[in-house]
């Protein structure tokens, strides 16, 4: 189970907290390391939150920026498709002898 940087964050103050109290309780200040650790438990939420809030906005700026150059490259896609097929329409003998020129070079290239 992976633990978020957030959770990871409350955990380490809640145990330095809980040293730093048995640390005071021991000289008899156990009510205001007691406060401190909410405090402190309180500003870790407050902080894991925070970072929960910003990831969650980055991952949808990514997300939408992706989906855009991904519709994008299907426009660019289909455009040289329809290129193509007209060229070829076009040019149906320089298509077929081109065709067939690649054809022997790969040929050539991938019977070594």
């Amino acid at each position: 189970m992976r633990i978020s940087l957030g959770d990871r964050i409350m955990r380490q103050t809640i145990n330095i907290w809980r040293t730093i109290m048995a640390e005071e309780k021991q000289s008899g200040a156990s009510t205001s390391a007691q406060n401190k650790l909410e405090s402190s438990k309180t500003h870790a939420r407050r902080a894991a939150e925070d970072l929960k809030s910003a990831a969650t906005t980055m991952a949808g700026d990514y997300r939408d920026k992706a989906t855009q150059a991904w519709d994008d490259a299907k426009v660019r896609v289909r455009t040289l498709q329809e290129d193509g097929e007209d060229y070829v329409r076009e040019n149906p003998m320089k298509a077929v002898l081109t065709a067939l020129g690649i054809g022997f070079v790969l040929g050539l290239i991938f019977r070594r």
